[in-house]
């Protein structure tokens, strides 16, 4: 059977080479595109190019695009063999693995010599996929090259650092070694490339079953002490059958075996869902039907077939969407690791009308504050069914955002020890027209329920607050809360000269703050410009001024815990003297959290003077010394983050003490600063000991402030400072060493080594082989 394959402006045709057992799936699709199933204990598969058809390829740079999707299985070792004249052989073909993209293979490759045939095997194991277009395009040197720079820039290396690698190269082995090398770095680059591509990637290597898994899990499952049942509870209304099938077969294919599928049928007028729903009940005795006899939206559906259910757990599924074949199996090691979990969460990402995943959410461990800014639960979604119950199931009145009021609920009922992450993607969001997953716009009903939802929940958790949605990240919600009473708030600025920092930044206090009930206590550490003790002078006689003097060798926490012990206020804010205030009502924003009882230190957004992100929160384990990092720093002010994380409110291991507000029983409770740390960590070490006594740290955004780090000290990694500096590392690492191998606000599928919340390689192998939950 020949394909032409070669639909845009390819230059060759090819054939279908079947052996062990290759089944063409379905006809050619709507769009021209081939669906193909591979099977078989030993499948081969590949397109043979027709060399009557065709003239043979010149030597030289060429531009290959490959447009395929896995739908079932993964595509391993995909290759592109040559034909130089003399057969195709291993010798002489290209791994393509590196070119992997979400919609197939794309990037440069080099043909060495002229090239007769071409052979493309996708996979050598058991897969099923959709096939459109292969193109080859012929591109001259010069394009080339920018072509491969360009994909290496992608990669982090600036034109310099480029430039500087190249040059030993081109001395030691002339313009071919120079090419030589841009090429290997090309495929080097294209394995990360952009995000969406990466994760094609990440997928491939990570998140992909094969046999051997399968086996294993089986193993793993024979050998669970307890297999419970779980309740799969799916609303159907009229679902194409073509999303219907696929959303059943993801459930069928479980190799989890303990479950049942509870499906409501909400009087759906289509005829063939009743069809499709009869045929799966009679092909597999776990799935339970109900068809109601009038139409009541998703919350009644979804009532009616939590009605018919009888597991212990309840997992929530859209009629629509996927489920990966190790899902239950991951939700049912994590419930026999924590058996009193009342709700249980997974990762997430987007599927396509094509079966492209992409746009994966790798979650905080639970983390409420961040819940009230959207919907982290979400998918994977499970719950203990006896609270789902007690709650009253779904509430009529709240559709559109019935599963975020139901978690609300839920959690709200449970301790935090009770609210269990899977940090492993087991949910596939159907992204197509008119779905919430492509955009969160497309149902307007959602976002009045959503506010009416988050408004009744902070009555009920003895919060008052508004919640408003953000009009650039539709889905997302910014909550500020009343302050009720009007705490008096220390704000401590140490200080060492600098005269126009430290005016700029007492003054942006008086001048933009609209919160009075303050005290300014500045610590002078041994100024010796005589502009600077007299501003001093001049300060100490306002009412609202205190000017402390504190004669003695640089120590941050020293300081800090010397002028607390002087505070008159309730709240202690600590302040680095060279920040400027740009919200008017900070105080108000970081009180309302810190007057919180469950809550210890409060950190704002700061920002560089050329408005690039300072902090927005401290992740442990981040950055080069892997001890601790900013997140999102150098990031432009409005960048998004992770799904909009660096908009929201949100718990955080620490913040920094460049602007830390903590009510004073907490700061004495936990001991104050540590003072054997003098310049760095100390804010770190004293937020893990709030959180260590039971408190959770919070950031929030809507505290902002300009930050010009450290400019009257230095930096810390001046020579003369460096030992110092690496002592404390030292010293904290002893201390917290276990607490850096995890962040629970970060996750373990997020790359350590930069700071936006990339996804890169787990810390470890595929999620099965290592149950981290």
């Amino acid at each position: 059977m020949a394909i032409d394959l070669a639909k845009r402006d390819g230059i060759m045709s090819f054939e279908a080479q079947g052996r062990h057992n290759l089944e063409r799936a379905d006809t050619v699709l709507e769009d021209g595109r081939s669906h193909w199933r591979v099977t078989g204990n030993d499948p081969h598969f590949s397109l043979l190019s027709n060399r009557a058809a065709t003239t043979p390829l010149a030597a030289g740079w060429y531009s290959l695009a490959i447009d395929l999707a896995a739908d079932r299985g993964g595509l391993k070792e995909p290759r592109l063999y040559l034909d130089f004249g003399d057969g195709l052989s291993e010798e002489s073909s290209i791994d393509l693995t590196p070119l992997r993209t979400m919609r197939g293979f794309d990037g440069i490759v080099c043909l060495v010599r002229e090239v007769s045939a071409l052979r493309f095997d996708p996979s050598t194991d058991v897969c099923e996929f959709t096939l459109g277009s292969v193109t080859l395009r012929p591109l001259g040197r010069f394009s080339a090259l920018i072509g491969m720079i360009r994909q290496i820039r992608g990669d982090g290396l600036s034109y310099t650092a480029i430039g500087k690698k190249m040059l030993p190269r081109l001395i030691r082995s002339g313009v071919r070694g120079v090419g030589r090398w841009i090429y290997e770095q090309h495929l080097r680059a294209s394995r990360s490339g952009a995000d969406h591509d990466r994760y094609a990637g990440w997928v491939w290597q990570y998140d992909t079953i094969d046999d051997a898994d399968r086996v294993e899990i089986g193993a793993r499952i024979s050998k669970m002490q307890n297999q419970p049942l779980i309740s799969i509870v799916l609303p159907v209304f009229n679902t194409p059958e073509k999303w219907l099938r696929r959303c059943l077969d993801t459930v069928i294919f479980q190799l989890y075996p303990n479950w049942e599928l509870c499906i409501a049928d909400d009087a759906s007028p289509q005829p063939h869902v009743r069809k499709v729903l009869d045929e799966y009940v009679r092909r597999d005795k776990r799935i339970k039907v109900v068809f109601r006899e009038r139409n009541g939206h998703i919350s009644e559906s979804s009532n009616s077939a939590i009605k018919i259910s009888s597991g212990e757990y309840i997992a929530l599924i859209d009629h629509d969407d996927e489920l990966p074949e190790h899902a239950l199996y991951m939700v049912a090691e994590a419930i026999n690791a924590h058996p009193g979990a009342k709700l249980i969460y997974s990762d997430e990402d987007k599927i396509d009308e094509r079966g492209i995943r992409f746009d994966p959410y790798f979650k905080s461990d639970w983390n409420p504050d961040l819940f009230r800014g959207h919907n982290m639960v979400s998918h994977l979604g499970v719950y203990k069914s006896s609270v789902v119950r007690d709650a009253g199931g779904f509430r009529v009145g709240y559709e559109g955002s019935q599963d975020y009021d139901l978690a609300l609920r839920i959690t709200e009922r449970a301790a935090r020890h009770e609210i269990v992450h899977i940090p492993h993607v087991l949910y596939h969001w159907r992204a197509i027209a008119g779905s919430t997953a492509l955009s969160p716009g497309e149902k307007s009903y959602a976002h009045v329920a959503s506010r009416k939802a988050l408004t009744e929940h902070l009555q009920r958790v003895g919060l008052k607050g508004e919640f408003v949605e953000m009009e650039r990240f539709q889905g997302n919600w910014s909550f500020s809360l009343d302050l009720v009473d009007q705490p008096k708030i220390s704000i401590i600025v140490p200080t060492r000269d600098g005269l126009a920092y430290l005016i700029r930044c007492i003054e942006s206090i008086r001048t933009k703050s609209t919160y009075k009930n303050v005290e300014i206590i500045v610590v002078d550490n041994q100024s010796k410009d005589p502009d600077t003790l007299a501003y001093l002078h001049a300060q100490s006689a306002l009412t609202d001024t205190q000017v402390l003097r504190f004669d003695h060798p640089f120590n941050f926490s020293t300081i800090n815990n010397f002028a607390a012990a002087r505070a008159t206020g309730e709240l202690l804010l600590f302040l680095n003297n060279d920040t400027e205030v740009i919200t008017g009502k900070w105080l108000e924003e970081m009180a309302a959290h810190a007057v919180r009882p469950e809550v210890g230190a409060v950190g704002a957004m700061l920002y560089y003077p050329n408005d690039t992100v300072q902090h927005a929160g401290i992740v442990l384990g981040l950055g080069e010394a892997r001890i601790a990092g900013h997140s999102y720093h150098l990031k432009p002010r409005g960048y998004p983050g992770q799904m909009c994380r660096m908009h929201l409110v949100q718990e955080v291991s620490a913040v920094t003490a460049a602007c830390l507000m903590v009510r004073r029983s907490v700061f004495d409770d936990v001991g104050k600063f540590d003072e054997s740390f003098p310049v760095a960590f100390n804010d770190v070490d004293l937020c893990l000991r709030i959180r260590q006594a039971g408190y959770s740290n919070i950031w929030t955004p809507r505290a902002e402030l300009y930050h010009y780090e450290s400019v009257t000290r230095g930096s810390d990694l001046d020579s003369e400072r460096k030992a110092r500096f690496d002592s404390e590392c030292d010293r904290f690492k002893a201390r917290w060493g276990g607490e850096l191998v995890s962040d629970p606000y970060f996750n373990a599928n997020l790359r350590l080594d930069r700071a936006g919340f990339e996804f890169g390689g787990p810390r470890g192998t595929k999620p099965w082989r290592h149950m981290s939950v």
